[in-house]
């Protein structure tokens, strides 16, 4: 249990008198779960510390850039290399060339790419490119879709606005949210009635090819193969937000592993090692609009930052096809231990899993859309997450994020995981 009169107390409480809510991330206070948040001071493989001393099998996982584990020995030793050389020299570094290489060549459709600072920034550039391209306003996203905090896509978003039950965000423009338009993920006639609705007028679809910010929802059989006709039927792009699934559902990305290829995409968590990232790539033809050989503006004084790149390229090079088969069975493990410790408990809840991604779900089974993912039932999952912490396991703090399996955890750590699922829903 947390105890009142320790290190980390002080620091949160610290925190709270400088940062709005305690902290720089909202799903980081832990208030849909109830618990004081956790101070971190440490990883070290599948396993993080708290300032008390007190370890946890860690399943948020940095929100997904620790494929390898926390503090990987190959990374850190590629960085503290790096560090000797200086850190942002303001000018085009080795590191950026060779990393935007090893993208290109998981991902051929990017064919040229630019780096950003964080995930929301890349799309919010891809967004604007798509407009500038296009010449078009507007955007369509599917509900419970998060793509970062840019006014545009704080519509109907998911992350942290479904973990606090918010519905949108105070000092959006009413002109921002009116380019947007929502439509349920997974339906394929909803876009296409935006299309008719709006002739002539969307400038792109942006999609989380797995929903993974409402919990994980795959998408049906059928339904990005139908976004990339629609698109190209009515002039539209279509825009991959590959920052979570990139480079964690497969080498690459959920492209790859479902077969259909967009014109520009998304990447952010792994491909930056740990490190603060964001890559918004794709058509050769479109990535020429972009300045300074095209008039869509975008810069960023720390992108391609050296140290960056450097935690990105050691992370790529370790992500061998074979490993994506260990991720795929530590996955396909955990999803089967849990789906049996709920049956033996009896309780209303279901497993969704996309490769190394996986949400415990409290409904009877797993969700189709954000709405249907909106209605699981918080108070429950509340309690569990206090029982798994208190067991020495640490899940998202929210029934609406993603669980994220590592290389790192093994099959003890499974076990120990499942052991203390066990526990969780008994209780």
């Amino acid at each position: 249990m947390t105890t009142t009169a320790s290190r980390q107390a002080d620091l949160i409480e610290r925190a709270q008198a400088l940062f709005p809510g305690g902290v720089n991330s909202p799903v980081r206070a832990f208030r849909s779960v109830g618990r004081p948040p956790l101070v971190l001071e440490a990883g070290d493989g599948p396993r993080v510390r708290d300032a008390d001393g007190r370890w946890y099998l860690d399943y948020i996982g940095s929100w997904g850039p620790a494929i390898l584990g926390h503090a990987d020995p190959a990374v850190i030793g590629a960085v503290v290399g790096a560090i000797g050389r200086g850190f942002a020299l303001g000018a085009t570094s080795p590191a950026e060339v060779e990393l935007g290489e090893a993208i290109k060549a998981a991902m051929p459709s990017l064919e040229r790419l630019r780096f950003t600072s964080s995930g929301t920034e890349a799309v919010m550039s891809a967004v604007r490119l798509a407009r500038g391209a296009t010449g078009r306003d507007l955007i369509v996203k599917f509900g419970g879709g998060y793509h970062g905090h840019a006014d545009a896509m704080l519509v109907d978003a998911g992350s942290g606005l479904a973990t606090l039950a918010l519905p949108g965000s105070a000092g959006v423009p009413d002109g921002a949210a009116r380019d947007t338009v929502v439509v349920p993920f997974g339906d394929a006639d909803a876009v296409a009635a935006a299309f008719a609705r709006h002739p002539g007028r969307i400038a792109a679809v942006i999609v989380e090819p797995v929903a993974a910010n409402v919990g994980v929802i795959a998408p049906p059989a059928g339904f990005l193969e139908a976004l990339r006709s629609l698109t190209t039927a009515n002039g539209a792009l279509l825009i991959f937000d590959e920052v979570i699934t990139g480079f964690r559902v497969a080498h690459g990305g959920a492209q790859a592993r479902y077969g259909v290829t967009p014109d520009l995409t998304t990447l952010g968590k792994i491909v930056g090692g740990g490190m603060p990232v964001g890559v918004y790539g794709g058509r050769a033809d479109l990535m020429a609009n972009v300045a300074p050989e095209g008039g869509v503006y975008q810069a960023g004084t720390l992108s391609g930052h050296p140290l960056t790149m450097t935690a990105g390229l050691a992370t790529l090079q370790a992500l061998k096809p074979e490993r994506y088969e260990r991720l795929e069975a530590a996955g396909a493990a955990l999803e089967a231990g849990v789906n049996e410790a709920i049956a033996e408990s009896g309780r209303e809840a279901c497993v969704a899993r996309v490769g190394s991604l996986l949400t415990l779900f409290f409904l009877a089974k797993p969700p189709r859309n954000a709405e249907e993912a909106l209605t699981a039932d918080r108070e429950a999952y509340a309690r569990f997450f206090a029982a798994m912490l208190d067991a020495g396991v640490l899940p998202p703090p929210s029934q609406f994020e993603a669980w994220f399996i590592s290389l790192a955890h093994g099959p003890r750590d499974i076990e120990a995981t499942l052991g203390a699922v066990r526990g969780a829903l008994q209780g």
